[in-house]
């Protein structure tokens, strides 16, 4: 799928999309990669690219405050939805860039982003790297020394080994090069059906993968995930 129709969903279609991402990582590996990285209990975290609050709503029982940014009203919209479900009250959401976020210097502890700065280098082809040493100063100026970030990122979806995408290289190498370090984790989609397998994969990820979906009777489906971490700062 394009890059232009996976903008589209972004800002139009956040039931949709959270539909697919709640059945994203049913073994609990993102969770379990992160404690392994850092103590998130008590601290002061942000989620960027905060989408439909994958992160932020697994993060809200344990930090002390979770501030979720994305620049899509519409996927933040479903956010808020879920962490009022929550019942917990430490969390705020608010529309954001990644370069230039609305909170004062020196206030968090943990950044954590999931699928998102990347597109910081694939939506701006001609200044990737300004783009990206922009979001990194920022993270510099938000964070309270000691702190942590942690970066989650594709290394395929419908892959049973991890896979360096071609359109994301100039991130992965970039990331090599200021400082982080990195693992790979299974984050497999379960579904309730191979109907819906194939009709959620078809959606967001195009009809390539819809129809490897179909063909291999995936109700499973395969994906690996990098998991990047710079700290303490």
């Amino acid at each position: 799928m394009s890059d232009e129709q996976q903008r589209k969903i972004y800002q139009t279609d956040g039931d949709r999309y959270e539909a697919l991402i709640a059945r994203e990582d049913y073994q609990g590996n993102i969770e379990k990669a992160l404690d392994e990285i850092v103590r998130v209990d008590e601290l002061d975290a942000l989620d960027l690219g905060a989408g439909t609050g994958r992160l932020a709503v697994m993060l809200a029982p344990r930090a002390k405050s979770i501030r979720a940014f994305d620049i899509s009203g519409e996927m933040l919209r479903v956010c808020r939805q879920r962490l009022k479900a929550s019942g917990l009250s430490n969390w705020e959401v608010e529309i954001a860039d990644h370069r230039q976020l609305p909170i004062p210097n020196s206030s968090a502890d943990l950044v954590v982003s999931g699928w998102s700065v990347s597109y910081l280098a694939v939506w701006n082809p001609g200044t990737w790297r300004e783009e990206l040493e922009k979001w990194l100063e920022e993270m510099k100026r938000v964070l309270r020394r000691g702190s942590y970030i942690v970066l989650f990122e594709s290394l395929g979806t419908g892959n049973e080994s991890p896979v360096r995408l071609s359109h994301l290289e100039n991130f992965y190498r970039w990331l090599d090069k200021v400082g982080f370090q990195n693992k790979v984790i299974r984050t497999d989609y379960k579904f309730d059906s191979l109907a819906e397998a194939e009709e959620l994969s078809r959606f967001f990820f195009g009809d390539e993968l819809g129809e490897k979906v179909r063909q291999n009777e995936w109700v499973v489906l395969p994906e690996c995930t990098g998991v990047w971490w710079v700290g303490p700062t």
